[in-house]
């Protein structure tokens, strides 16, 4: 089993920044895909950002230039920078991980949540 840990979320008033971090434990021989989806309510989750295990990051056309996806592939976290937030940003982040197991088997976990508020 694999554990994500997210934080970071809260109120910001536009323009503002906040910086939300996916800490992963457990059955882990690798990371591969790490990401963050966003939803608010009545929609569907929608991609934010993608860090793949090797290659660059993706991000949805609403945050590019705004928002940074990073990881830190030996504490298993990633990270997200958003900057000049908006108050069309407000959702509940989620936090995504492609995960190979020590038994080498890949599985999909999804992080609890953590809302941002941005407020005009």
């Amino acid at each position: 089993q694999v554990q994500l840990v997210e934080s970071g979320g809260g109120l910001v008033q536009a323009g503002g920044s906040l910086r939300l971090s996916c800490a992963a434990s457990g059955n882990i021989f690798r990371i591969d895909a790490m990401g963050w989806y966003r939803q608010t309510p009545g929609q569907q989750r929608e991609l934010v950002a993608m860090a793949p295990f090797v290659g660059s990051a993706n991000y949805s056309e609403p945050v590019k230039g705004r928002f940074t996806i990073s990881r830190d592939n030996a504490k298993y976290t990633a990270y997200l920078q958003m900057d000049n937030l908006k108050p069309e940003d407000t959702a509940v982040y989620y936090c995504k991980v492609d995960v190979l197991t020590l038994s080498l088997t890949s599985r999909t976990y999804w992080g609890q949540g953590t809302q941002v508020t941005v407020f005009s």
